[in-house]
């Protein structure tokens, strides 16, 4: 399954469309490598979000096409969840 697509169904980013603009810019590391929007999920991979100023880690448990609402817990594992300092001058 495609990242954005699976960030988009797992409800962590509401829009596919701002999934793909947060991938381009460099925010999303799988593995801790940098990723585009398109590449390819698969169980067990570990990706890191960073929005705004919190960096967020997950691991993906399960890739379901569909699912509801309140299940959406059981795709993705919270490893970690990290408040960004912001630096000032």
């Amino acid at each position: 399954m495609r990242l954005d697509k699976f960030l988009k169904i797992s409800r962590l980013i509401k829009r596919r469309t701002v999934a793909k603009e947060v991938a381009s810019q460099g925010r999303v590391y799988i593995n801790n490598q940098a990723v585009k929007a398109s590449h390819d999920l698969k169980v067990g991979d570990e990706i890191m979000i960073q929005f705004g100023n919190k960096k967020l880690t997950i691991r993906v448990e399960s890739l379901q096409e569909q699912i509801r609402k309140d299940e959406t817990s059981r795709l993705y594992t919270v490893l970690k969840e990290e408040k960004i300092e912001s630096e000032s001058f």
